[in-house]
């Protein structure tokens, strides 16, 4: 039998063509007939589809009550709410994520942290304006940078930023997890005890939290100093956008920088001058894009192959009846 093997249209953006995505595609056409994944999956899309590289696309229980040859879902990144991971376990199918590029992020989060100590948008927009006038910037050695979240990429963010920092300048952390002590004293950074002792004392916060959960509130930004910014290269929905958006109108901070378009929950940003929304940008780069293609396409490689692929998702499903059955190694 001839399988299927879907692919996110991410690996249709000519952006990103190279040759070594084209020498994983070949790779992959040995395996199976390659389709396009469609923006929802249902249950007319799961006959003989044995694994998907998925991004953005809801994934139903309807698709995998119906996908009795599908061994694996990997995931293009590291975001899995619209992957329906319950779905996927009931259902004997291996969910997978892509944790390989956290440089990426962690590079986006510096650059937005020097942009906005150096005031790079009020800059940019006062000079389009005619407006020449000199302004107020800060400098990272004398200043105070938080962060909110120190998985990977928070750790990341915090191994570039300490030099930038130098001896003058203060790292401080907030985490729930149980070795954040640990984290921190690698790092040369403080922890704080709350969100509010972060957002109070910094002069930029940086978030890296997973989920979908809003965690920033006004009451937080309320807390900051009015020169102080807020960066958010996780996702849109960890912050309130309408606390947001009064917030900086009220002058509690300067600058909201979230990797997410002005669309949806944040149009209410549009057009302002010191809300900077990008496209959810902040983890793809040139390189960061060959190491996501490679990851999934060796995760779906060893799936079909019979193997045990990395970073499973929800490995409680390795005894789920259907994977025993496939799974030699």
């Amino acid at each position: 039998m001839s399988y299927k093997i879907m692919l996110t249209a991410q690996f249709s953006n000519n952006e990103f063509a190279s040759p070594e995505r084209e020498q994983g595609l070949d790779h992959l056409r040995t395996l199976g007939t390659l389709i396009d994944e469609p923006a929802v999956l249902g249950a007319e899309h799961a006959p003989g589809l044995i694994a998907s590289i998925a991004s953005s696309s809801l994934y139903t229980d309807a698709f995998y009550e119906a996908a009795s040859d599908l061994r694996i879902v990997a995931r293009w990144g590291v975001g899995f709410d619209k992957v329906n991971v319950e779905g996927a376990t009931r259902n004997g199918v291996i969910i997978t994520v892509t944790p390989v590029h956290m440089d990426a992020v962690a590079e986006y989060a510096i650059a937005q942290w020097m942009a906005t100590l150096k005031r790079v948008y009020s800059l940019n927009h006062l000079s389009h304006r005619g407006d020449f006038s000199i302004i107020r910037t800060y400098e990272a050695q004398y200043t105070t940078l938080g962060i909110y979240g120190c998985g990977r990429i928070g750790q990341e963010v915090a191994m570039r930023a300490k030099p930038l920092l130098g001896e003058h300048g203060r790292l401080l952390m907030y985490d729930v997890r149980p070795d954040i002590d640990e984290i921190a004293a690698r790092f040369g950074a403080e922890v704080v005890a709350s969100p509010e002792r972060l957002f109070e004392t910094c002069d930029t916060v940086s978030l890296h939290v997973s989920g979908d959960e809003t965690v920033v509130t006004y009451d937080l930004l309320s807390r900051m100093q009015p020169h102080a910014s807020l960066i958010n290269p996780s996702r849109g929905n960890l912050v309130d956008d309408e606390a947001v958006n009064r917030a900086i109108k009220e002058e509690k901070l300067y600058y909201y920088v979230v990797d997410d378009p002005v669309n949806g929950p944040r149009q209410i940003h549009k057009n302002h001058p010191r809300i900077i929304c990008t496209n959810h940008n902040a983890g793809i780069s040139v390189e960061s894009t060959m190491r996501l293609d490679a990851k999934g396409i060796e995760q779906v490689t060893d799936a079909i192959q019979g193997r045990r692929p990395e970073h499973i998702l929800n490995p409680e499903v390795l005894d789920h009846p259907r994977v025993r059955e496939w799974l030699k190694q």
